[in-house]
């Protein structure tokens, strides 16, 4: 049996979806990486459910839901950052109102986008997404979008780091913190955006957070674990595109698996690899 389907490489959504998964999974590893290391996995997770807000409105009122995607995840990382910045558990307090706010009016909007427009099929498309259901159009601006982000977090990289693992210290050596948190927020917000529009909202946390926690538990080097997660994203979605194109051809012929599915059983299975004893591991209790 061939891996690659009949008509794969000559398929224009295809080529999109290779296109489109190398960029996000790039960005989404490297911003990913200090969201674990910073302990902002739920933050992560709030900005990927408030995307859909935004993408749920931008389909009301007839524009990209990549732009709803980007204000809404943007608007929600300000409010978190202005709302609950001293202390984790302040923030988290902060996120988890912005949260609840928030999708109660992607129910209203998803509720509207499905009774006002008659689009039966845009609540699955905005809550859980599909790569293969890109317009090529916005490929262009999705590069810049995760260029910004990319860029971001390269350059703030040391002091990023330092506010990550000791932020009494980053601001004692004149680091400001304050204004490198609100940076990477911002860095954030653009990857779970991207990342939304790729997986879809729900599902989007476990692509900027499962390769990079994957790539903490194999490294101890922060800028080899940006490196590592940014790689196996790329294959995790790459091998995705792959699986859900082929699957068209599976028992029952003519109805293909989601890819979104493949992306986020890869990443929970690469994840659970990492959990399997390896020859010369040392037990903890020894």
């Amino acid at each position: 049996m061939p891996i690659f389907g009949p008509g794969f490489f000559q398929s224009s959504p295809v080529q999109v979806a290779l296109l489109l998964g190398a960029t996000v999974s790039v960005v989404c590893g490297a911003v990913g990486v200090f969201a674990v290391l910073r302990a902002q996995s739920f933050a992560g997770h709030a900005l990927a459910d408030l995307g859909a807000t935004g993408g749920s409105a931008a389909f009301l009122i007839g524009v990209s839901q990549l732009w709803g995607f980007v204000v809404a995840c943007a608007l929600a990382a300000g409010s978190m950052q202005l709302s609950g910045l001293q202390r984790p558990r302040s923030r988290d307090v902060a996120t988890g109102i912005v949260l609840g706010a928030g999708l109660g009016l992607a129910a209203l909007f998803l509720y509207f986008d499905t009774t006002v427009s008659n689009a039966t099929g845009v609540s699955v498309t905005i809550l859980f997404g599909s790569l293969f259901a890109v317009d090529p159009g916005l490929l262009p601006a999705m590069a810049g979008l995760g260029a910004v982000s990319l860029l971001i977090t390269l350059f703030l990289f040391r002091p990023l780091l330092l506010s990550s693992v000791n932020p009494d210290m980053a601001q004692a050596r004149g680091v400001p913190v304050r204004a490198v948190t609100l940076a990477y927020l911002v860095a954030l917000a653009l990857a779970v955006a991207l990342s939304a529009m790729a997986v879809g909202a729900v599902l989007s946390t476990a692509l900027l957070i499962g390769p990079a926690a994957t790539a903490l538990r194999l490294t101890s080097s922060p800028l080899r674990a940006l490196l590592l997660a940014a790689l196996l994203g790329l294959l995790i979605t790459s091998a995705s595109v792959v699986l859900a194109y082929d699957s068209y051809y599976w028992p029952p012929a003519g109805r293909g698996w989601p890819v979104s599915f493949f992306v986020v059983a890869l990443v929970f299975l690469v994840y659970l690899a990492t959990e399997l004893p390896r020859p010369g591991r040392r037990r903890r209790g020894a």
